[in-house]
């Protein structure tokens, strides 16, 4: 962990590519960092209630960067203390924009899907190397989108300081009773070291 998270002044997250932003867990992160900004974000493939196929989370990467740049206008956000995440694509998705060059604090990283289930060839790690800022992830110990071992190998070429978590006994897709478990992970994170 950091200095840059105990700094943090905002935080951006995004859900996964068949849910909202109001999916259970954004609203209590959003609701547990009160007072700091929380601003839970959708992407337009999804509005109307649609149910369509995302696009390459890459093209979602510039729509994530106006949403940033907008909470950081809106609040007198430095975007260098902004964190950005979320679920599973939404995560990755802001993982992405980092890599790519958008400044940030730190990524909350919640079920990232490491690869497709029963597909650990297809692996989406390759920018992993370009992310300088302090990273959190949370996961299930049973998430077919990685395993925690898997979790390791992988975050071991990230630069920035990583942070695993694991959900005994969860899956990809965390239950409201996990909301509990996954906030404290996010708090004590963005503590930093003397939380």
């Amino acid at each position: 962990m950091s200095e840059a998270l105990g700094a943090a002044r905002g935080v951006l997250l995004a859900p996964g590519a068949g849910g909202d932003p109001d999916h259970h867990t954004l609203v209590a992160l959003e609701r547990a960092l009160e007072p700091l900004p929380v601003r839970r974000v959708g992407f337009g493939y999804r509005s109307g209630g649609r149910r369509v196929p995302p696009p390459r989370a890459e093209r979602l990467v510039p729509h994530i960067a106006e949403q940033a740049a907008a909470l950081c206008a809106e609040e007198s956000i430095d975007p260098a203390s902004l964190v950005l995440g979320g679920r599973s694509m939404g995560g990755r998705v802001c993982s992405l924009a980092v890599a790519d060059g958008l400044a940030a604090a730190g990524l909350i990283l919640l079920s990232y899907p490491l690869h497709p289930p029963q597909r650990p060839e297809q692996l989406r790690v390759a920018h992993f190397g370009r992310l300088t800022v302090p990273c959190l992830f949370v996961s299930g110990d049973r998430d077919p989108f990685g395993t925690p071992e898997e979790f390791a190998a992988h975050t071991a070429a990230i630069p920035g300081a990583v942070t695993r978590v694991q959900l005994a006994g969860r899956g990809h897709d965390t239950r409201p009773s996990d909301d509990d478990a996954v906030v404290a992970a996010v708090r004590r994170w963005l503590a930093g070291p003397a939380g």
